[in-house]
């Protein structure tokens, strides 16, 4: 009986507190706003905006100052941008035919309108910091590695065509093949001496320099490929990547030494 009294005491009292909390929003006039609330979420959404397609065929685009010849404007190279140059295989009037095959670290740029190209003398002075692959990234100027496919200017001092911008001369920092001429035989100095052991002062005084393609092609050097990833995977290989360190911790003098004995090896298994 004492548990039921109590009982009866405590649901006696929280009644009592719950009609006190309802006079208080009474007299706060919260029951009322909750009421608007609950109205209000209860009304339909209104329906969503209809997207309306734009023409842009019919609204003028819009054209950086880049784009439409500032000619006071220099990319990171210290060179024109490339609204202020015509770049094409000849000039206006010019014969295909009269115009003699040129190698490929020496390709046929020509800018129109007069406009001489010149770095500034801040990129001169980064020019040269790195002799490997070069430092200065020029898409226009600059002449494409097989390899690493960086079109940069190469860092020779006394190259002519990358530090004054002659384009009738080579690129000192770049290979040529004396059988194709193609860009499958460009290759920068880093690229030559890591992946295939050579240097680029014994290919300039070789005249008769012939490239990794057209050794393969011609049989000379039996295994001997090249390892750009390009070409490998045209063969259906797996790029090696960085593997001169295994190279030269095998005792292989690059990474196209190294191929050439596991192929070896592979048609002998």
């Amino acid at each position: 009986m004492g548990r039921l009294g109590v009982k009866t005491d405590y649901e006696e009292l929280r009644n009592a507190q719950i009609l006190e909390n309802k006079a208080r929003l009474a007299s706060l006039g919260l029951q009322k706003t909750v009421a608007e609330l609950r109205s209000i979420r209860s009304k339909p959404q209104s329906e969503k905006r209809k997207y309306n397609k734009v023409d842009y065929f019919s609204t003028p685009l819009r054209r950086s100052s880049r784009l439409k010849g500032n000619s006071s404007e220099l990319n990171s190279c210290g060179t024109a941008p490339l609204a202020k140059r015509k770049l094409g295989l000849f000039d206006e009037g010019d014969d295909e035919d009269d115009i003699e095959k040129r190698p490929a670290n020496a390709p046929l740029l020509r800018v129109k309108y007069g406009l001489m190209l010149r770095l500034t003398p801040e990129a001169l002075a980064r020019r040269c910091t790195s002799k490997d692959r070069g430092t200065l990234y020029d898409p226009y100027l600059g002449i494409c590695c097989h390899f690493c496919r960086q079109k940069k200017l190469c860092g020779e001092a006394d190259c002519k065509r990358c530090g004054d911008s002659d384009m009738d001369q080579p690129c000192l920092g770049k290979t040529d093949c004396s059988i194709c001429h193609s860009s499958q035989g460009v290759l920068c100095r880093g690229c030559l001496k890591v992946r295939y052991g050579e240097e680029m002062e014994d290919v300039r005084a070789n005249k008769e320099w012939i490239c990794p393609h057209c050794t393969e092609e011609k049989g000379i050097n039996p295994y001997w490929i090249c390892n750009s990833s390009l070409c490998l995977k045209k063969r259906k290989m797996a790029p090696t990547g960085i593997a001169i360190f295994k190279a030269r911790e095998m005792g292989y003098k690059s990474v196209a030494h190294l191929l050439m004995d596991q192929l070896q090896e592979a048609v002998k298994g």
